[in-house]
Protein backbone atom coordinates (compact mmCIF):
# COMPACT_ATOMS: atom_id res chain seq x y z
CA UNK A 1 0.00 0.00 0.00
CA UNK A 2 1.17 3.51 -0.71
CA UNK A 3 -0.08 7.03 -0.20
CA UNK A 4 0.69 10.40 -1.72
CA UNK A 5 2.88 12.74 0.32
CA UNK A 6 4.50 15.87 -1.02
CA UNK A 7 3.78 14.78 -4.61
CA UNK A 8 5.44 11.34 -4.40
CA UNK A 9 4.30 7.84 -3.60
CA UNK A 10 5.31 6.59 -0.17
CA UNK A 11 5.07 3.01 1.09
CA UNK A 12 3.66 2.51 4.54
CA UNK A 13 6.93 0.69 5.31
CA UNK A 14 9.21 3.54 4.19
CA UNK A 15 10.78 5.73 6.84
CA UNK A 16 13.95 7.68 7.42
CA UNK A 17 16.41 6.21 9.96
CA UNK A 18 16.16 9.30 12.18
CA UNK A 19 12.37 9.08 12.51
CA UNK A 20 11.19 7.97 15.94
CA UNK A 21 9.17 4.74 16.07
CA UNK A 22 6.60 3.75 18.71
CA UNK A 23 5.07 0.42 19.70
CA UNK A 24 1.40 -0.22 19.01
CA UNK A 25 0.55 0.40 22.66
CA UNK A 26 2.46 3.70 22.69
CA UNK A 27 0.99 4.78 19.35
CA UNK A 28 -2.60 4.05 20.42
CA UNK A 29 -2.03 5.90 23.70
CA UNK A 30 -0.65 8.94 21.89
CA UNK A 31 -3.72 9.09 19.66
CA UNK A 32 -6.12 8.19 22.47
CA UNK A 33 -7.66 5.35 20.44
CA UNK A 34 -7.92 1.57 20.56
CA UNK A 35 -5.36 -0.53 18.72
CA UNK A 36 -7.99 -1.60 16.20
CA UNK A 37 -8.47 2.06 15.26
CA UNK A 38 -4.71 2.47 14.93
CA UNK A 39 -4.62 -0.43 12.46
CA UNK A 40 -7.40 1.25 10.47
CA UNK A 41 -5.30 4.40 10.16
CA UNK A 42 -2.41 2.27 8.89
CA UNK A 43 -4.60 0.56 6.32
CA UNK A 44 -5.80 3.95 5.09
CA UNK A 45 -2.22 5.12 4.64
CA UNK A 46 -2.41 7.76 7.38
CA UNK A 47 0.28 6.19 9.58
CA UNK A 48 3.36 4.30 8.42
CA UNK A 49 4.30 1.10 10.18
CA UNK A 50 7.69 -0.60 10.14
CA UNK A 51 8.26 -4.31 10.86
CA UNK A 52 10.41 -4.93 13.95
CA UNK A 53 13.30 -7.18 12.90
CA UNK A 54 13.17 -10.64 14.45
CA UNK A 55 9.60 -10.28 15.74
CA UNK A 56 6.05 -10.25 14.43
CA UNK A 57 5.52 -6.76 15.84
CA UNK A 58 5.37 -3.47 13.98
CA UNK A 59 6.53 -0.03 14.97
CA UNK A 60 4.73 3.21 14.04
CA UNK A 61 6.24 6.50 12.85
CA UNK A 62 5.77 9.13 15.56
CA UNK A 63 5.65 12.11 13.21
CA UNK A 64 2.69 10.54 11.35
CA UNK A 65 0.91 9.95 14.64
CA UNK A 66 1.47 13.51 15.85
CA UNK A 67 0.32 14.93 12.51
CA UNK A 68 -2.85 12.84 12.69
CA UNK A 69 -3.53 13.85 16.29
CA UNK A 70 -3.08 17.53 15.47
CA UNK A 71 -5.56 17.22 12.61
CA UNK A 72 -8.14 15.49 14.82
CA UNK A 73 -7.70 18.01 17.63
CA UNK A 74 -8.18 20.90 15.22
CA UNK A 75 -11.37 19.33 13.85
CA UNK A 76 -12.60 18.89 17.42
CA UNK A 77 -12.16 22.61 18.06
CA UNK A 78 -8.82 22.35 19.84
CA UNK A 79 -6.96 24.77 17.57
CA UNK A 80 -7.89 27.78 19.66
CA UNK A 81 -6.87 25.91 22.81
CA UNK A 82 -3.49 25.09 21.29
CA UNK A 83 -3.01 28.71 20.28
CA UNK A 84 -3.91 29.96 23.73
CA UNK A 85 -1.60 27.44 25.35
CA UNK A 86 1.38 29.49 24.21
CA UNK A 87 0.05 32.48 26.17
CA UNK A 88 0.02 31.36 29.83
CA UNK A 89 -2.43 28.60 28.84
CA UNK A 90 -2.55 24.84 29.11
CA UNK A 91 0.72 22.82 29.25
CA UNK A 92 2.20 22.13 25.82
CA UNK A 93 5.27 20.03 26.68
CA UNK A 94 5.72 17.00 28.92
CA UNK A 95 8.46 17.62 31.48
CA UNK A 96 9.70 16.07 34.71
CA UNK A 97 12.09 18.88 35.61
CA UNK A 98 9.93 21.13 37.78
CA UNK A 99 6.33 21.63 38.82
CA UNK A 100 4.43 24.81 39.66
CA UNK A 101 1.29 24.17 41.70
CA UNK A 102 -0.79 25.23 44.67
CA UNK A 103 1.83 23.71 46.95
CA UNK A 104 4.56 25.87 45.42
CA UNK A 105 7.55 25.20 43.20
CA UNK A 106 9.20 21.77 43.20
CA UNK A 107 12.38 20.60 41.48
CA UNK A 108 12.02 16.92 40.59
CA UNK A 109 9.58 16.54 43.49
CA UNK A 110 11.71 18.49 46.00
CA UNK A 111 10.43 21.83 47.33
CA UNK A 112 12.58 24.62 45.91
CA UNK A 113 12.09 26.71 49.04
CA UNK A 114 13.14 23.82 51.28
CA UNK A 115 16.24 23.16 49.19
CA UNK A 116 17.24 26.82 49.39
CA UNK A 117 16.58 27.19 53.10
CA UNK A 118 18.44 23.98 53.90
CA UNK A 119 21.47 25.50 52.22
CA UNK A 120 21.67 23.03 49.36
CA UNK A 121 24.20 24.37 46.87
CA UNK A 122 23.27 25.32 43.35
CA UNK A 123 25.65 22.57 42.24
CA UNK A 124 23.62 19.96 44.15
CA UNK A 125 20.34 21.36 42.83
CA UNK A 126 21.72 21.33 39.28
CA UNK A 127 22.65 17.66 39.65
CA UNK A 128 19.11 17.00 40.90
CA UNK A 129 17.57 18.80 37.93
CA UNK A 130 19.81 16.99 35.45
CA UNK A 131 19.62 13.47 36.87
CA UNK A 132 16.56 13.33 39.12
CA UNK A 133 18.71 12.36 42.10
CA UNK A 134 19.58 14.78 44.90
CA UNK A 135 23.21 14.19 45.96
CA UNK A 136 23.56 13.10 49.57
CA UNK A 137 26.72 15.06 50.38
CA UNK A 138 28.64 18.10 49.27
CA UNK A 139 28.98 18.61 45.52
CA UNK A 140 32.23 20.10 44.26
CA UNK A 141 32.60 20.69 40.55
CA UNK A 142 36.07 20.68 38.97
CA UNK A 143 37.70 24.06 38.50
CA UNK A 144 37.97 25.38 34.95
CA UNK A 145 40.40 27.71 33.24
CA UNK A 146 39.70 30.57 30.88
CA UNK A 147 40.35 29.44 27.30
CA UNK A 148 41.19 33.04 26.32
CA UNK A 149 42.40 36.10 28.26
CA UNK A 150 39.66 38.04 30.02
CA UNK A 151 41.48 41.23 29.11
CA UNK A 152 40.95 40.51 25.41
CA UNK A 153 37.21 40.16 25.93
CA UNK A 154 37.16 43.35 27.97
CA UNK A 155 38.69 45.22 25.02
CA UNK A 156 35.80 44.12 22.80
CA UNK A 157 32.97 45.49 24.92
CA UNK A 158 32.35 48.87 26.58
CA UNK A 159 33.18 49.09 30.27
CA UNK A 160 29.57 49.92 31.11
CA UNK A 161 28.29 46.69 29.50
CA UNK A 162 25.75 45.06 31.87
CA UNK A 163 26.93 41.68 33.21
CA UNK A 164 24.11 39.77 31.51
CA UNK A 165 25.12 41.17 28.12
CA UNK A 166 28.75 40.35 28.89
CA UNK A 167 27.78 36.70 29.45
CA UNK A 168 25.87 36.71 26.16
CA UNK A 169 29.17 37.74 24.54
CA UNK A 170 31.32 35.16 26.33
CA UNK A 171 29.21 32.01 25.84
CA UNK A 172 29.52 31.88 22.01
CA UNK A 173 33.28 32.40 22.37
CA UNK A 174 33.44 29.44 24.76
CA UNK A 175 31.50 27.38 22.25
CA UNK A 176 33.80 28.33 19.39
CA UNK A 177 36.78 27.05 21.41
CA UNK A 178 35.12 23.68 22.13
CA UNK A 179 35.70 21.47 19.09
CA UNK A 180 33.95 18.49 20.74
CA UNK A 181 30.68 20.24 21.48
CA UNK A 182 28.60 18.32 18.93
CA UNK A 183 27.09 14.88 19.44
CA UNK A 184 28.24 14.36 23.03
CA UNK A 185 26.69 11.68 25.24
CA UNK A 186 24.41 12.90 28.08
CA UNK A 187 27.20 12.15 30.58
CA UNK A 188 29.77 14.16 28.65
CA UNK A 189 27.25 16.93 28.12
CA UNK A 190 26.71 17.17 31.87
CA UNK A 191 30.47 17.53 32.33
CA UNK A 192 30.43 20.31 29.74
CA UNK A 193 27.46 21.95 31.49
CA UNK A 194 29.30 22.00 34.83
CA UNK A 195 32.17 23.85 33.22
CA UNK A 196 29.87 26.24 31.39
CA UNK A 197 27.96 27.17 34.54
CA UNK A 198 31.23 27.79 36.36
CA UNK A 199 32.24 30.13 33.55
CA UNK A 200 28.92 31.98 33.77
CA UNK A 201 29.48 32.76 37.45
CA UNK A 202 33.07 33.91 36.96
CA UNK A 203 32.76 36.09 33.84
CA UNK A 204 30.06 38.43 35.17
CA UNK A 205 32.73 41.03 35.95
CA UNK A 206 34.67 40.89 32.68
CA UNK A 207 33.62 44.33 31.42
CA UNK A 208 34.49 46.20 34.61
CA UNK A 209 37.17 44.03 36.27
CA UNK A 210 38.62 41.40 33.92
CA UNK A 211 41.43 40.74 36.37
CA UNK A 212 39.01 39.04 38.76
CA UNK A 213 37.84 36.40 36.27
CA UNK A 214 40.77 34.04 36.83
CA UNK A 215 40.37 34.23 40.61
CA UNK A 216 36.63 33.70 40.36
CA UNK A 217 37.17 30.57 38.26
CA UNK A 218 39.25 29.11 41.09
CA UNK A 219 36.52 29.57 43.72
CA UNK A 220 35.08 26.41 45.23
CA UNK A 221 31.41 27.07 44.43
CA UNK A 222 29.43 29.17 41.99
CA UNK A 223 28.15 31.36 44.81
CA UNK A 224 31.72 31.99 45.96
CA UNK A 225 32.72 32.66 42.37
CA UNK A 226 30.08 35.39 42.08
CA UNK A 227 31.27 36.92 45.35
CA UNK A 228 34.85 37.02 44.09
CA UNK A 229 33.85 38.37 40.68
CA UNK A 230 31.86 41.20 42.27
CA UNK A 231 34.44 41.73 45.03
CA UNK A 232 32.05 41.11 47.93
CA UNK A 233 34.30 40.24 50.86
CA UNK A 234 31.71 39.57 53.55
CA UNK A 235 31.98 35.89 54.49
CA UNK A 236 28.19 35.61 54.59
CA UNK A 237 27.76 36.67 50.97
CA UNK A 238 28.07 33.24 49.30
CA UNK A 239 25.28 31.86 51.49
CA UNK A 240 22.86 34.59 50.41
CA UNK A 241 23.96 34.37 46.79
CA UNK A 242 23.48 30.61 46.80
CA UNK A 243 19.95 31.01 48.17
CA UNK A 244 19.12 33.36 45.30
CA UNK A 245 20.69 31.02 42.74
CA UNK A 246 18.71 28.02 44.00
CA UNK A 247 15.46 29.99 44.00
CA UNK A 248 16.16 30.94 40.37
CA UNK A 249 17.20 27.48 39.16
CA UNK A 250 14.04 26.50 37.26
CA UNK A 251 10.42 27.49 36.70
CA UNK A 252 9.10 25.11 34.05
CA UNK A 253 8.39 26.69 30.64
CA UNK A 254 9.27 30.33 31.15
CA UNK A 255 10.32 32.26 28.05
CA UNK A 256 14.06 31.58 28.25
CA UNK A 257 13.60 27.88 29.06
CA UNK A 258 11.14 27.40 26.20
CA UNK A 259 13.66 29.13 23.93
CA UNK A 260 16.38 26.76 25.10
CA UNK A 261 14.13 23.75 24.41
CA UNK A 262 13.17 24.92 20.93
CA UNK A 263 16.83 25.49 20.11
CA UNK A 264 17.79 22.09 21.55
CA UNK A 265 15.11 20.39 19.46
CA UNK A 266 16.89 21.66 16.33
CA UNK A 267 20.05 19.74 17.27
CA UNK A 268 22.03 22.83 18.28
CA UNK A 269 24.95 22.44 20.68
CA UNK A 270 24.82 23.32 24.38
CA UNK A 271 26.45 26.74 23.99
CA UNK A 272 24.01 27.72 21.25
CA UNK A 273 21.05 26.65 23.39
CA UNK A 274 22.29 28.65 26.39
CA UNK A 275 23.07 31.64 24.16
CA UNK A 276 19.50 31.56 22.86
CA UNK A 277 18.16 31.41 26.41
CA UNK A 278 20.35 34.35 27.45
CA UNK A 279 18.96 36.35 24.54
CA UNK A 280 15.41 35.64 25.70
CA UNK A 281 16.35 36.42 29.29
CA UNK A 282 17.50 39.91 28.24
CA UNK A 283 13.98 40.93 27.21
CA UNK A 284 12.22 43.51 29.38
CA UNK A 285 9.33 41.12 30.09
CA UNK A 286 11.64 38.44 31.50
CA UNK A 287 15.04 39.07 33.09
CA UNK A 288 14.67 42.75 32.30
CA UNK A 289 11.98 42.94 34.98
CA UNK A 290 14.82 43.11 37.53
CA UNK A 291 16.21 46.14 35.72
CA UNK A 292 12.84 47.88 35.95
CA UNK A 293 12.71 47.28 39.69
CA UNK A 294 16.23 48.75 39.96
CA UNK A 295 15.04 51.79 37.99
CA UNK A 296 12.06 52.19 40.32
CA UNK A 297 14.29 52.25 43.39
CA UNK A 298 16.61 54.74 41.67
CA UNK A 299 13.58 56.96 41.03
CA UNK A 300 12.53 56.79 44.70
CA UNK A 301 16.02 57.77 45.94
CA UNK A 302 15.16 57.48 49.65
CA UNK A 303 12.66 55.38 51.67
CA UNK A 304 10.56 58.39 52.72
CA UNK A 305 9.55 58.99 49.09
CA UNK A 306 8.41 55.42 48.41
CA UNK A 307 4.72 55.86 49.23
CA UNK A 308 4.44 59.09 47.23
CA UNK A 309 6.16 57.62 44.16
CA UNK A 310 3.93 54.54 44.27
CA UNK A 311 0.77 56.64 44.62
CA UNK A 312 1.79 58.88 41.73
CA UNK A 313 2.56 55.91 39.47
CA UNK A 314 -0.79 54.34 40.25
CA UNK A 315 -2.57 57.67 39.71
CA UNK A 316 -1.05 57.91 36.24
CA UNK A 317 -2.11 54.36 35.47
CA UNK A 318 1.49 53.14 35.39
CA UNK A 319 2.54 49.77 36.72
CA UNK A 320 4.82 49.26 39.69
CA UNK A 321 7.36 46.70 38.41
CA UNK A 322 8.05 43.47 40.22
CA UNK A 323 4.55 42.87 41.59
CA UNK A 324 2.13 40.06 40.77
CA UNK A 325 2.68 36.69 39.10
CA UNK A 326 0.02 34.86 37.10
CA UNK A 327 1.05 31.47 38.45
CA UNK A 328 1.01 32.67 42.06
CA UNK A 329 -2.13 34.74 42.72
CA UNK A 330 -1.59 34.37 46.47
CA UNK A 331 2.08 35.30 46.38
CA UNK A 332 5.31 33.94 44.92
CA UNK A 333 6.71 31.36 47.40
CA UNK A 334 10.25 32.07 46.19
CA UNK A 335 10.11 35.63 47.46
CA UNK A 336 9.96 35.49 51.31
CA UNK A 337 13.32 33.68 51.70
CA UNK A 338 15.01 36.32 49.55
CA UNK A 339 13.46 39.26 51.40
CA UNK A 340 14.32 37.64 54.72
CA UNK A 341 17.88 37.00 53.58
CA UNK A 342 18.41 40.55 52.30
CA UNK A 343 17.06 42.13 55.48
CA UNK A 344 19.15 39.84 57.68
CA UNK A 345 22.32 40.51 55.69
CA UNK A 346 22.22 44.31 55.63
CA UNK A 347 18.95 45.87 56.77
CA UNK A 348 20.40 49.38 56.68
CA UNK A 349 21.27 49.22 52.96
CA UNK A 350 19.44 52.07 51.16
CA UNK A 351 18.09 49.73 48.47
CA UNK A 352 16.76 47.28 51.05
CA UNK A 353 15.06 50.09 52.99
CA UNK A 354 13.50 51.59 49.85
CA UNK A 355 12.31 48.20 48.63
CA UNK A 356 10.75 47.49 52.02
CA UNK A 357 8.96 50.85 51.92
CA UNK A 358 7.57 50.05 48.45
CA UNK A 359 6.39 46.66 49.70
CA UNK A 360 4.43 48.34 52.48
CA UNK A 361 2.97 50.99 50.18
CA UNK A 362 1.77 48.35 47.72
CA UNK A 363 0.35 46.22 50.52
CA UNK A 364 -1.64 49.14 51.86
CA UNK A 365 -2.92 49.90 48.35
CA UNK A 366 -4.21 46.33 48.11
CA UNK A 367 -2.03 45.27 45.20
CA UNK A 368 -0.68 41.75 44.57
CA UNK A 369 2.50 40.70 46.39
CA UNK A 370 5.83 40.91 44.54
CA UNK A 371 7.51 38.18 42.50
CA UNK A 372 11.00 36.70 42.30
CA UNK A 373 12.51 39.68 40.46
CA UNK A 374 11.78 41.98 43.38
CA UNK A 375 13.54 39.67 45.85
CA UNK A 376 16.58 39.34 43.61
CA UNK A 377 16.96 43.13 43.49
CA UNK A 378 16.75 43.29 47.28
CA UNK A 379 19.47 40.63 47.54
CA UNK A 380 21.69 42.52 45.09
CA UNK A 381 21.18 45.78 47.00
CA UNK A 382 21.96 44.12 50.32
CA UNK A 383 25.21 42.81 48.86
CA UNK A 384 26.10 46.14 47.26
CA UNK A 385 26.25 44.66 43.76
CA UNK A 386 26.46 46.73 40.55
CA UNK A 387 23.46 47.59 38.34
CA UNK A 388 22.23 44.60 36.37
CA UNK A 389 23.45 42.11 38.98
CA UNK A 390 19.96 40.93 39.95
CA UNK A 391 19.09 39.87 36.39
CA UNK A 392 22.49 38.20 36.14
CA UNK A 393 21.98 36.15 39.32
CA UNK A 394 18.64 35.14 37.81
CA UNK A 395 20.33 33.98 34.59
CA UNK A 396 23.24 32.19 36.25
CA UNK A 397 20.87 30.26 38.51
CA UNK A 398 18.37 29.57 35.73
CA UNK A 399 21.15 28.12 33.58
CA UNK A 400 20.91 24.98 35.72
CA UNK A 401 17.29 24.60 34.63
CA UNK A 402 18.10 25.45 31.02
CA UNK A 403 20.55 22.55 30.90
CA UNK A 404 17.99 20.19 32.45
CA UNK A 405 15.42 21.11 29.80
CA UNK A 406 17.97 20.91 27.01
CA UNK A 407 18.89 17.36 28.07
CA UNK A 408 15.23 16.40 28.47
CA UNK A 409 14.31 17.81 25.06
CA UNK A 410 17.11 15.88 23.40
CA UNK A 411 15.95 12.69 25.11
CA UNK A 412 12.41 13.26 23.83
CA UNK A 413 13.88 13.58 20.37
CA UNK A 414 11.25 15.53 18.46
CA UNK A 415 11.45 18.89 16.75
CA UNK A 416 9.41 21.66 18.37
CA UNK A 417 7.69 23.09 15.34
CA UNK A 418 4.16 24.42 16.04
CA UNK A 419 1.90 25.39 13.16
CA UNK A 420 0.50 28.87 12.57
CA UNK A 421 -3.24 29.33 12.17
CA UNK A 422 -3.46 31.65 9.18
CA UNK A 423 -5.79 34.65 9.48
CA UNK A 424 -6.54 37.26 6.86
CA UNK A 425 -4.89 40.65 7.53
CA UNK A 426 -7.36 43.25 8.75
CA UNK A 427 -6.40 45.62 5.92
CA UNK A 428 -6.37 42.98 3.18
CA UNK A 429 -7.88 44.25 -0.11
CA UNK A 430 -11.35 42.98 -0.84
Amino acid sequence: MSRRKGGRSQSRFDHRPEEELLTAVEAAALLGVKRATLYTYVSRGLVRCVPETGTKENRYVRSDLERLKTRHDARAGHAAVASGALRWGEPVIDSSVSRVGAEGLAYRGHSAVTLAMEGRSLEAVAELLWSGVLPAGEVVWPAVKAPFPASEVARLIPKETPPLLALATVVPLLGARDALRFGATPEKEQERARGLLRHLAAWVCVAQAPGRVARALKAKTMAESLAVAWDVRDARAPTLLNRALVMSADHELNVSTFTARVTASSGADLYACVSAALAAMSGHRHGGACDRVEALLAEIRRPERAAAVVRERLRRGESVPGFGHRLYPDGDPRLPPLIEGARAFRPEAPGVRMASAVLEAMRQAGHPPPALDYGLVMVADALGLPPGAAATIFAVGRAAGWVAHILEQRAQGHLLRPRARYVEPMDAPK
